[in-house]
């Protein structure tokens, strides 16, 4: 590992769009900095092996081009909803898509902040639930699917669901279960790329 110069030297390493705490995620993507070159999967192997169980690492490329903030504009996200009803979910989406903007309010490290969560969202829809959280068939759970483009200040999900109770009043019962499915390059057809996909062939000194 590389260290930075100075009186207190540390690590290189750095996280683009880092998910918020308390949330799941399948697409986290972090830098580091080396101070020789190694072999990719070697480094994958370490890293995964000195992470507590759970946390994985799926794979480590070579960088070659810009920095990982520079290629992801926006992230796909999974939100369940226990004891919400997907058609009183699915009303509340209507209406939040038909705003032209959403006004909402979150407490920042400036203090507490307005702004739209409605420009962000790309793409926001009702999903199918496979199984309920509780495994009681009886208890609905309704499935908040987004894509929010990364913009500043950023959009999360809790701000989308703040959104909704904004236009719609709607008030989970209980806490959602947001995951985190992708990240990357936004596509003009909507689709999320892989952040990596562009080192997979590089052979420059570094790591990611």
């Amino acid at each position: 590992m590389a260290f930075s110069q100075g009186f207190t030297p540390h690590p290189k390493i750095s996280y683009a769009s880092a998910a918020p705490t308390g949330v799941a995620s399948e697409a986290e993507y972090l830098e580091i900095g080396l101070r020789e070159p190694v072999d990719p999967d070697a480094l994958r192997l370490a890293l995964d092996a000195a992470l507590s169980p759970g946390l994985d690492v799926l794979d480590a490329v070579v960088a070659t081009g810009s920095g990982l903030a520079d290629r992801i504009e926006a992230s796909r996200w999974r939100v369940e909803l226990p004891q919400v009803d997907p058609e009183v979910l699915a009303k509340a989406v209507a209406a939040f898509s038909a705003a032209e903007e959403v006004q909402v309010e979150r407490m920042t490290k400036q203090g507490r902040r307005t702004f739209d969560a409605r420009a962000a969202v790309i793409a926001i829809d009702v999903g199918v639930a496979s199984a309920t959280p509780s495994e009681a068939s009886a208890v609905p759970c309704a499935i908040l699917e987004l894509v929010v483009r990364q913009v500043t200040p950023s959009v999360r999900p809790d701000d989308v669901l703040s959104g909704l109770r904004v236009v719609a009043g709607l008030e989970p019962p209980v806490a959602p279960k947001v995951i985190r499915l992708a990240q990357g390059t936004l596509t003009a057809q909507g689709a999320i790329v892989d952040p990596l996909d562009a080192d997979r062939d590089g052979a420059t000194i570094g790591g990611r």
